[in-house]
């Protein structure tokens, strides 16, 4: 039979779609390794996507509409020194989100989510663009998928407010150096890089209560276009 993947609606990101950083981890797991994956459009729920592998990529169908691709890509990345838990309880209570949200369901970063990561980036004071915020990886929670998903948002408010429609994740590379335990404390980080026309160009990084780095990414983040 082909190889199909789908993806549960409770993974959502925006209402109808999935996150952005699940999916990228499942293609991940697909490849078997490091890879970069482009999403081409927003990755539909619970819908049987078709899997091609070839040598130079992983790619996912909705039918006849390529939906996205992983290829191998090499990962270096200036992270920043991670925050205190302290500090990024502090900077959680700074979430913008809070207030308003264009994903208020979405499963990192939505508030109106009782069963998501619960993961509220907030600024971090004297530190830039940096936001933070503490994570306790709950039971079903240490899967490589889900650390792609925590690193997704945070690198997302990092360079937008969701107050409008929101910026929308386009490419993704992470590079996971170690697991995570369940109930352990976590601190997630995401930071501006740059920008070029409605790209927004972030890294996100997860850390350990002792500030020992345990997963890293970069992230392309999309503008919607006006109207």
């Amino acid at each position: 039979m082909p190889e199909t993947l789908v993806i549960p609606r409770r993974f959502n990101g925006p209402p109808e779609s999935a996150n952005g950083g699940y999916t990228c981890g499942r293609i991940a797991e697909l490849a078997g390794g490091l890879v970069e994956v482009t999403l081409r459009k927003p990755p539909p729920l619970e819908t049987p996507l078709a899997v091609e592998r070839s040598a130079e990529r992983v790619s996912l169908w909705d039918g006849d509409e390529l939906v996205a691709e992983g290829e191998a890509a090499e990962l270096e990345l200036d992270v920043p020194e991670s925050v205190s838990v302290e500090e990024a309880e502090a900077a959680r209570k700074r979430y913008h989100g809070f207030k308003q949200h264009a994903y208020a369901t979405c499963f990192v970063c939505g508030p109106d989510r009782a069963d998501g990561l619960g993961v509220f980036p907030g600024p971090v004071l004297g530190r830039g663009s940096v936001v933070a915020a503490p994570w306790l990886p709950a039971p079903g929670e240490t899967a490589e998928e889900i650390l792609w998903a925590a690193l997704d948002c945070p690198s997302g408010w990092a360079v937008d407010d969701f107050g409008r429609s929101g910026v929308l994740l386009g490419q993704m590379a992470a590079r996971v150096l170690g697991g995570v335990v369940e109930g352990a404390p976590y601190v997630v980080i995401g930071w501006k890089i740059g920008e070029e026309g409605r790209k927004r160009f972030a890294g996100s990084a997860l850390f350990d209560e002792g500030g020992g780095l345990v997963a890293f990414a970069r992230t392309t983040w999309l503008v919607p276009r006006a109207g």
